[in-house]
């Protein structure tokens, strides 16, 4: 129980995505680098899911399919990595600003396997206490603002994605964590998988990762509810 001891010192209850000092293991770290020079010393090989991939002379790094393997994390190689848990990305505005004290969250598991589900149960615990921000959990879409979606789509869970979003209210957003949920993962190929979340309903914030960090999960509801300084700026756009 290190964030009890923890929280003994710090006197902090629970840790918000603006802390200084994140907690130990919070984040594996992603790749900086977008692009690496051709005659660098980096075997595109290395990467199991083609994130690394020859293009225009230089080697592009596609972080919304790394998986964390490591294995072009350096020394190894020359890409360049950062720890931190600003991973998600938002394609629409957030959510009108009457939504900025509390939001209802449908999450639908498409056909995780298991790893970003058990990132997201973390964020319902005493060391990050999601409930304090105003966020909770919809047992029903019908009173959904965000559906949250996890893992690639499966083929038998296409029509439930579709229903879903089909019955929650407007403005509703969408939000695909996980490199699966992005874009199928390493489950792409699959005759059972559709592909990412995309592919069936439109996608308004995306959370890279395999699986993402809690904070980063929570940094994508920021980017819907419009809290975060990237979301002002979308929103402003």
């Amino acid at each position: 129980m290190p964030w009890f001891w923890e929280g003994l010192k710090s006197g902090v209850r629970t840790l918000r995505p603006r802390a200084p000092r994140l907690p130990a293991g919070v984040t594996p770290g992603r790749p900086a680098t977008t692009a690496v020079p051709a005659g660098a010393s980096l075997d595109p090989e290395l990467c199991p899911v083609g994130a690394l991939a020859p293009q225009d002379g230089a080697i592009a790094v596609d972080f919304d399919h790394c998986i964390h393997c490591m294995r072009c994390r350096p020394p190894a190689s020359p890409v360049q990595w950062q720890d931190d848990y600003r991973w998600a990305l938002a394609a629409a505005p957030p959510l009108p600003p009457r939504f900025q004290r509390s939001i209802h969250v449908r999450i639908l598991d498409a056909g995780d396997c298991g790893g970003c589900l058990s990132e997201l149960r973390q964020l319902f615990g005493p060391v990050y206490s999601l409930h304090r921000y105003g966020i909770y959990v919809s047992p029903t879409p019908r009173d959904a603002d965000v559906l949250l979606v996890v893992g690639p789509v499966t083929v038998g869970m296409r029509v439930a994605l579709e229903e879903t979003y089909a019955a929650m209210p407007d403005p509703k957003r969408v939000v695909a964590v996980g490199v699966c949920a992005l874009n199928g993962g390493l489950f792409a190929d699959s005759f059972a998988v559709v592909g990412g979340a995309s592919r069936v309903v439109p996608v308004d914030v995306t959370v890279p990762g395999c699986p993402p960090p809690p904070l980063a999960i929570l940094h994508a509801l920021e980017l819907v509810t419009g809290s975060s300084r990237e979301a002002r700026e979308v929103g402003d756009s």
